[in-house]
């Protein structure tokens, strides 16, 4: 999961941060993304001179760009904090994600003015009128700017911080317990999960013509895959080894005729052919092609006992289609 935090000057954004590290969070800090380039650049880091480099990487890649760059230092598996999180288009990029939530930390000006002047930062505002001076600088009506409190209105949860560390981490602890579940990425079905393999099962493919793929599953396991390409040991279509693919790409003739034969193998055909020599039955079995059938192939399909086909795409071929249903072996297009 990823939890993402804004919050005006002193809320506590970073002591909330600090309570989920020690939840095993690793934190990402939008401001520190700005500290990097400007210690690239070897400007002097100053909260005037992060604003200023945030609002101008903003302008020249898009208002999201942190929120890009954040993204790219995820560890996969684990949980993350996002902070100084000050653009309402750095949100919506990150509201996209199933596993991402994002709070709002509030606390009472005068509490938050109290805190500022006990840790005593360098160029701390130290009255209510340098306060609000200063968020002002983080509430620009250009969408390319620093925009506080348009992003915070995009929280999902408000996080009140006016008492105590310890009643801030039991608010923490809460949180995480009660959204830990709920911010899982969803799992493909299994039509989707069989039909991406084949996806990738295509990326085999040594044709020239499109790239197709497919895979044979019995009881939710694959039996047996394939795509299209020449047979085995033969000079793949790819380095010229199919006359006719040769010549179809030279302009020599046209798709679709077949005046000069075709030794490509197409993918539900060498599934099918493949299942066979490792002696592995497809009776009964479901087939996931990224396009539905030819005719040759619905042929084997039928012989094969193959009783069920999930295509991505429509193939232009009415017969190979007909001969399916008319043998009973139910066609679906996800």
């Amino acid at each position: 999961m990823i939890i993402g935090v804004t919050g005006n000057y002193a809320a506590g954004k970073d002591t909330v941060a600090e309570l989920l590290q020690k939840m095993n969070f690793y934190h990402v800090s939008f401001s520190d993304l700005l500290r990097e380039e400007l210690a690239q650049r070897k400007v002097k880091i100053t909260r005037d001179n992060l604003i200023t480099i945030g609002n101008e990487l903003r302008q020249q890649n898009g208002a999201d760009i942190l929120a890009r760059r954040a993204l790219e230092k995820l560890k996969d598996g684990e949980n993350h904090v996002f902070t100084s999180i000050r653009n309402p288009a750095e949100v919506q990029l990150l509201q996209k994600r199933s596993d991402f939530l994002f709070i709002n930390v509030e606390a009472p000006e005068e509490i938050r003015l109290q805190r500022i002047i006990q840790r005593a930062r360098e160029n701390d505002p130290r009255t209510l009128k340098e306060l609000r001076q200063k968020e002002a600088r983080e509430n620009s009506t250009d969408p390319n700017a620093q925009q506080l409190q348009k992003a915070a209105s995009l929280a999902k949860i408000t996080l009140i911080n006016d008492a105590t560390v310890e009643k801030l981490q039991q608010k923490v602890e809460k949180l995480v317990k009660d959204w830990m579940f709920k911010l899982q990425s969803p799992r493909p079905d299994w039509d989707h999960y069989f039909m991406n393999i084949a996806e990738q099962v295509k990326m085999r493919c040594n044709c020239l013509s499109a790239k197709k793929g497919a895979v044979i599953v019995q009881d939710k396991m694959i039996i047996s895959t394939g795509y299209n390409g020449t047979p085995k040991g033969i000079v793949h279509c790819t380095a010229g080894g199919c006359p006719r693919c040769t010549s179809r790409h030279l302009g020599k003739i046209k798709s679709g005729d077949y005046s000069q034969p075709c030794i490509c193998c197409h993918a539900e055909e060498n599934a099918i052919v493949q299942a066979a020599y490792n002696g592995t039955s497809t009776k009964g079995a479901r087939m996931y092609t990224t396009f539905t059938p030819c005719s040759t192939c619905a042929k084997m399909i039928i012989n094969a006992g193959v009783k069920e086909i999930v295509a991505k795409v429509i193939y232009p071929d009415d017969v190979g289609t007909a001969l399916l249903k008319d043998a009973g072996v139910i066609l679906r297009v996800l």
